[in-house]
């Protein structure tokens, strides 16, 4: 049997937690402006991926060991800043050194790259790290049965999944695209900037 009060305060607690702006959010959004939607989606489901392997730590009790190891937390914290911080400054090094359009110069970026990009921008992203520890693993029950647990993913799967994909949709669309390419410059300074500021943010909570 299924626990549906427990899926529903899983789904309320999940979907605001993905909604709210972070890394991934960036990401997305500058992957699906740069480069082909093919690639954005491939990011995403990357993205989506890792959602999945935190939202099954968390139902089976990554909080505790987090609250019995704190040394871990706090490893996890400093690898993801780093992290946070190397992409970020990565977006704008390229943005300086940047001679023709956006689209000739990441079209050429592979599905493989942009899942294990967003894979990898997800893995160490804090934000993701400390909700599912947290406030993901608070709203589900100690102990749940394999059908309830298995209606958990799927909203982590459909909730994340639609998102972000509504998001890189919206944002390789055509017109948006040749915004981008007429000030791309200047969205990658922005966008880098900002995910460093995620990062430096990070290390000083």
């Amino acid at each position: 049997m299924i626990d549906w009060s427990a899926v529903l305060a899983v789904f309320s607690v999940y979907i605001t937690g993905v909604i709210i702006p972070g890394p991934n959010f960036v990401a997305v959004l500058h992957k699906a402006a740069s480069s082909t939607r093919a690639a954005s989606l491939a990011l995403v489901a990357g993205i989506v991926v890792v959602n999945l392997f935190w939202a099954t730590c968390a139902i089976l009790g990554v909080g505790i060991v987090f609250a019995t190891f704190p040394w871990m937390a706090l490893a996890a914290k400093i690898l993801g800043a780093g992290y946070l911080l190397w992409f970020g400054s990565r977006l704008i090094t390229k943005a300086q050194h940047k001679t023709q359009g956006a689209a000739e110069m990441t079209s050429t970026d592979s599905l493989k790259s942009s899942f294990i990009q967003g894979f990898l921008t997800n893995i160490v992203n804090p934000k993701s790290m400390a909700f599912f520890a947290a406030v993901f693993a608070s709203a589900a029950p100690a102990h749940v049965s394999w059908p309830t647990f298995a209606a958990m993913l799927c909203v982590v799967l459909v909730v994340a999944g639609s998102w972000y994909s509504f998001l890189a949709l919206v944002m390789s669309h055509g017109g948006v695209a040749a915004r981008y390419r007429r000030s791309a410059v200047l969205v990658d300074r922005f966008c880098g900037s900002l995910i460093v500021f995620l990062g430096i943010r990070q290390l000083m909570r």
